[in-house]
C-alpha cells in the first residue's frame, strides 16, 4: 500500500452510495493507529463512505487509506486533515494514573481544540467513543471521558456519542488483559470489586455501531451505551473467559481487598502490561457499570452477540497470530 504518511488526501469523490443505498459521506478517523481506529476505518471503507486517516504517527499506519500526520490534542495539521470531511471520527483516549494532574486537563484540551477545528471546517458530525457512566462516584477516567462528551456534543449539534464498558475483542487491550490473567495464575485472586457487574460488548457490535452511527438520523444528538446482552459480574466474566479457554482455575475471594496501586502494579506485571493502564482500569471496575437502556442497539438495528460467542471469537482470533499457553 505504500507510505501512507506521504500520501496527500486528495479530493473526495461525490454522490457515491453505501452498501444499503445511503449516500456516502467522507470521513476522518482519529487514532487510526489505536485498535479501534485500525478496524473501524476499513469497515467504514467497506460500507462505501470515503476515509481518510489521521495519527501522530502515520509511519505506523499499515491500512490502504490517505493518512494525515499531526496532534489532535495540540490541534497540529487539523485544519487540513478535516478539509471537505462531513463526518469526523474522535477516537483518542488517554491511559494515565487517574492522579496525573495533566491527564484530564489534556484531553479535555484536546477536545475543545478538535471540536472548535471540526465546528470551523463544517464537520456535520462528530462520532465518539466513550466510557459508561456509573450511578455512583466515577473514576477520574470516566469523569474525563464524560467530559470530552459534552464539549464534542455541544460543538457539533448532529454528534453522536456511544459509551461501551469492557470490550471483546483479541486487540482489546482489557479483554487481553484478563486473558492473561487467567492463563498465568494458578489461583485467580478476586478482589471485592469482583460483584460488580458490567454488560461486555462484541467487538464486531462496536465496529457495527460505529458504523452505522456516521450516517443514522434517528440517533442525531444522543449520547448512548451500548453493551452486549449478558450481564455478569466481573468475577462471573472471568470464571466465563477461563471455562471457554477450557482451563480450571480455582479462586480466592477476598471481602476486603480493594484496588491499591500495590495490587494494580502486581497485576500489570503478572499480565505483562504497563501499570499507567491497569490501575485507571481497575478503579473503573469498583463499581456497577450497567446501561441505562438497549436504546442504542434497536436505534441503530445492530442484534448484539451474546458474551460466550464474543469471547469464542476473540480467543480463536487471538490463536491465529498468537498461541495461548493455558489452552
Amino acid at each position: 500500500a505504500g507510505c501512507p504518511s506521504h500520501r496527500r488526501p486528495g479530493p473526495f469523490l461525490p454522490h457515491r452510495r453505501t452498501l444499503d443505498g445511503r449516500r456516502a459521506v467522507n470521513i476522518l478517523v482519529t487514532g487510526v493507529t489505536g485498535y479501534i481506529g485500525s478496524v473501524v476505518a476499513p469497515a467504514l471503507q467497506r460500507e462505501g463512505h470515503a476515509v481518510r486517516g489521521f495519527a501522530r504517527r502515520p509511519d505506523r499506519v499499515t491500512l490502504d487509506l490517505p493518512v494525515i500526520g499531526g496532534d489532535a490534542v495540540t490541534g497540529d495539521v487539523l485544519q487540513s486533515a478535516l478539509q471537505d470531511i462531513e463526518v469526523a471520527y474522535y477516537l483518542i483516549h488517554s491511559m494515565e494514573h487517574a492522579e496525573a494532574d495533566s491527564f484530564s486537563v489534556r484531553e479535555r484540551n484536546g477536545a475543545e481544540r478538535f471540536a472548535e477545528a471540526a465546528r470551523d471546517a463544517g464537520v456535520r458530525r462528530i462520532v465518539y467513543l466513550g466510557g459508561p457512566m456509573p450511578d455512583g462516584p466515577r473514576s477520574a477516567h470516566l469523569s474525563s471521558r464524560l467530559a470530552v462528551e459534552e464539549i464534542l456534543l455541544d460543538a457539533v449539534a448532529d454528534s453522536v456519542a456511544l459509551r461501551a464498558s469492557i470490550v471483546i475483542g483479541a486487540r482489546s487491550r482489557s479483554f487481553r488483559f484478563l486473558v492473561r490473567l487467567v492463563e498465568r495464575l494458578p489461583v485467580l485472586a478476586l478482589p471485592a470489586w469482583r460483584e460488580n457487574r458490567t454488560r461486555p460488548i462484541d467487538e464486531r457490535d462496536v465496529i457495527a455501531l460505529l458504523v452505522a452511527a456516521a450516517t443514522s438520523e434517528v440517533v442525531s444528538g444522543m449520547a448512548l451505551d451500548i453493551a452486549g446482552p449478558d450481564v455478569v459480574s466481573y468475577g462471573e466474566l472471568i470464571q466465563r473467559i477461563a471455562d471457554l479457554m477450557l482451563v480450571d482455575r480455582p479462586a480466592v475471594r477476598f471481602k476486603r481487598l480493594t484496588v491499591t496501586p500495590i495490587a494494580s502494579r502486581v497485576a500489570a506485571a503478572v499480565a505483562g502490561e504497563d501499570p499507567n493502564f491497569i490501575e485507571p482500569l481497575m478503579e473503573s471496575l469498583d463499581t456497577d457499570l450497567l446501561p441505562r437502556d438497549d436504546r442504542a442497539t434497536e436505534l441503530l438495528k445492530i442484534k448484539p452477540h451474546s458474551l460466550n460467542s464474543a469471547i469464542e471469537h476473540s480467543l480463536a482470533e487471538w490463536e491465529r497470530s498468537e498461541p495461548l499457553a493455558a489452552r
